[in-house]
């Protein structure tokens, strides 16, 4: 049976893949998609989300709009990596649905206290809707199957700063919640980090065996991949990137393909040079209970990126109104 999961996003072309390798896959169940203020505003993100579920050919899946802003932070977006729209890269047509009504975090609490099965959060960018979802009705922790989130960086440092990845710089005090609250209520909480998404890059060339497949959201996808690129391997002086959400999905339905540890892990809210560091104690040195399977590489890229290509190359593509 699918896993019934709800996808917390900020798109971001990484955003994008993952979005529809989770739409592709008979594994997962998308319950709906929740967007939040990261990678672009809020108003831009759930637009985003609305255009991939519609260029998937899956127009009735949900997408709901949540916080414009993290809790206590200024937002803090980032177009000089994904473009203007932030899924840059393809002539996008405009979405023809518009988001559901409800709030993302009323969604959220309703969904999970409704659904007859748990449900699996997957969170791809700042986790301030699930943390305020939490704040609200802490019940809902019980109804849960597990919260898988892709950020953070211990072994790799981070990307926005030598300590801190994006998703958790942009608020820590929501990634805190999140960790804290689960570890009291026992929910399992996996962790794929950069020290995973960084050893689990495309093959080179990769935009190129997506765009002969012929695929309308192939092509999307090959145009998407290098616009993406093209910023990373500046930055790192590499010739290929990884797919840092997208990862996220993969070692969802794939975990036989991601080695990790359960440890103690928290988030660094207020240093003067780490804040929004994810601190992982790999060695258990500060007695406190494991509350995170943290993610620490990838037994075959390769392999994954072969699956994901397979999958999206089933998915159905946009479909008359």
């Amino acid at each position: 049976m699918a896993l019934p999961v709800i996808i917390d996003t900020d798109p971001g072309q990484d955003d994008a893949f993952a979005i529809l390798l989770a739409l592709a896959v008979p594994e997962l169940d998308v319950l709906g998609l929740t967007t939040v203020a990261g990678n672009m505003g809020l108003e831009q993100t759930t637009d985003n989300a609305r255009r991939i579920v519609e260029l998937a050919g899956l127009p009735e899946t949900p997408v709901h709009a949540g916080s414009a802003r993290p809790l206590i932070r200024k937002p803090r977006p980032v177009p000089e990596i994904h473009g203007e729209t932030g899924i840059d890269g393809w002539d996008w047509a405009e979405a023809r649905f518009p988001p559901a009504k409800t709030h993302a975090v009323d969604f959220i609490i309703e969904t999970i206290l409704a659904h007859p099965q748990k449900v699996q959060m997957i969170c791809l960018g700042p986790q301030t809707n699930l943390a305020l979802a939490i704040r609200r009705a802490p019940e809902i922790l019980q109804n849960m199957a597990g919260i898988s989130f892709m950020g953070g960086g211990f072994f790799e440092g981070g990307n926005m700063t030598p300590a801190a990845e994006y998703n958790i710089l942009v608020d820590p005090e929501a990634v805190r919640i999140v960790l804290s609250s689960a570890g009291e209520a026992g929910v399992p909480v996996t962790a794929v980090p950069l020290d995973c998404t960084h050893a689990c890059a495309a093959p080179l060339g990769w935009s190129t065996t997506l765009r002969e497949t012929g695929t309308e959201v192939m092509q999307a996808c090959a145009g998407m991949m290098e616009f993406f690129e093209q910023y990373g391997n500046k930055k790192y002086g590499t010739k290929t990137r990884p797919l840092h959400d997208a990862v996220a999905i993969a070692a969802t339905i794939w975990p036989d393909l991601f080695p990790g540890k359960l440890c103690p892990v928290d988030v660094e809210c207020a240093g003067e040079l780490t804040t929004g560091m994810t601190v992982v104690d790999w060695l258990r040195q500060t007695g406190r209970p494991d509350n995170c399977l943290w993610l620490n590489g990838c037994h075959d890229a390769a392999e994954v990126y072969a699956r994901m290509a397979a999958a999206l190359a089933t998915l159905p593509g946009n479909v008359p109104a």
